[in-house]
């Protein structure tokens, strides 16, 4: 029987290598980062031996997910190195890297585009109200700055994944504004493959005392986003941060068609376990949706990828099927 492309449901069987949790943002709503020099960096060698591991498994994408060291740190360079290193290790052993590593210079994502499939970076909210609150000590999180890197990615040919978060401190209006300039962006470049759209979870390590966005809500911000942005931009929900499996399916109904990078851990939000492909696939199919394994970068960017990298796509489409 002919598969209805209408009825799908994507998601990338991923795992995810942290070059390191230190970040000099302090972020209120963070369950993430950790105080710089308090935590080692990942070596080489440990993460080679993380991904021998992970090459009998079906693992595509390598997302490279690090806290930030200052632009002006002296171990800027060094910090950038490992993320280059990291990249070209996994793509080496037969994986396809995706790095989020917080807002870079032009000159650093012109080189991270030669050992990655695509890029992301969430540009969470770009009301400027959030830096007197939960962005107050978090230098990075300026909204120029991070709308910034969305147009360098489109400068830059580069596939790119950006996202707001929700329940933070911002209106509904706000988002309507972010999800605006994020459309405004990518109709100059038509470089941003899905937008993220991510509910505030609280997690143990955060300071910020607020309750979770509502789920209930979820879909109403889908459908007004599916309005928004152009239809060739997936819109993609965490599944593990969506806990009703009936309001996971009226997120899907509403307009969402990605489930992001399935794993063993959500590094971003380590009290909510990933929901595992098979656990996913006994929700969608009784109500009629196929979920199906999908690459870092979509088909239409292909030809923005160097020779090497869209060699090491091509193996790796072969794979998925």
């Amino acid at each position: 029987m002919p598969t209805d492309n209408s009825r799908i449901v994507t998601y990338s069987p991923a795992y995810t290598i942290v070059p390191t949790y230190e970040c000099f943002n302090r972020c209120t709503y963070c369950n993430f980062r950790t105080d710089p020099g308090k935590s080692p960096w990942l070596t080489l060698s440990a993460a080679e031996s993380i991904l021998k591991q992970l090459q009998s498994e079906n693992i595509c994408e390598i997302l490279i997910l690090s806290g930030e060291v200052h632009p002006n740190s002296p171990k800027r360079d060094e910090w950038f190195q490992r993320i280059y290193d990291l990249c070209e290790l996994a793509l080496t052993m037969g994986f396809l890297p995706h790095t989020n590593a917080g807002p870079l210079s032009f000159a650093e994502m012109q080189k991270l585009k030669n050992v990655n499939v695509s890029m992301g970076l969430m540009l969470e909210q770009i009301t400027p109200k959030l830096l007197n609150t939960v962005h107050r000590y978090a230098p990075s999180k300026l909204p120029e700055l991070r709308l910034q890197q969305l147009e360098w990615a489109g400068e830059l040919q580069i596939p790119f994944t950006t996202g707001i978060l929700l329940g933070i401190g911002e209106t509904f209006d706000d988002c309507w504004e972010t999800l605006t300039a994020i459309s405004q962006i990518h109709q100059r470049y038509h470089h941003i493959q899905e937008v993220i759209l991510q509910p505030h979870s609280p997690g143990n390590q955060q300071s910020f005392d607020a309750p979770p966005f509502d789920p209930h809500q979820l879909p109403k911000v889908i459908a007004k986003a599916r309005q928004i942005l152009p239809t060739d931009i997936t819109i993609q929900i965490p599944p593990n941060l969506v806990k009703d499996e009936q309001w996971l399916l009226a997120c899907i109904e509403a307009g969402a068609r990605d489930l992001g990078g399935i794993g063993p851990k959500d590094e971003v939000n380590p009290d909510y376990p990933h929901v595992q492909e098979q656990e996913l696939r006994e929700i969608l199919q009784p109500a009629g949706w196929e979920l199906v394994p999908r690459l870092p970068v979509y088909p239409q960017f292909d030809d923005w990828l160097s020779g090497d990298l869209q060699e090491a796509v091509t193996r790796s489409r072969k794979t998925l099927q």
